[in-house]
């Protein structure tokens, strides 16, 4: 099982196309805190190389999602790949 396996399973169950997450809520999913990076933009934003994708943006792209960094608020907004 991998670290962000909890929150790839979590988002695969939500019906709502956009979400919101903070950092503690994901913590509590995942049951480790989140690296200090995980507080940029880049650590959240699609790798121009797929392949090489981390492994916490494997986790919610293999749900289908896409995730954005809200600035200054510890928290990613989640959105269904494909939606509008």
């Amino acid at each position: 099982m991998g670290k962000y396996d909890p929150l790839r399973d979590y988002l695969r169950k939500q019906k709502a196309d956009d979400l919101e997450l903070s950092f503690v809520e994901m913590e509590r999913k995942i049951g480790y805190m989140l690296p200090k990076s995980a507080s940029l933009p880049q650590w959240w934003a699609s790798p121009s190389e797929p392949a090489t994708a981390p492994v916490q943006h494997k986790a919610w792209t293999d749900a289908g999602f896409d995730a954005v960094l809200i600035a200054g608020a510890d928290r990613v907004r989640f959105r269904r790949a494909g939606s509008t």
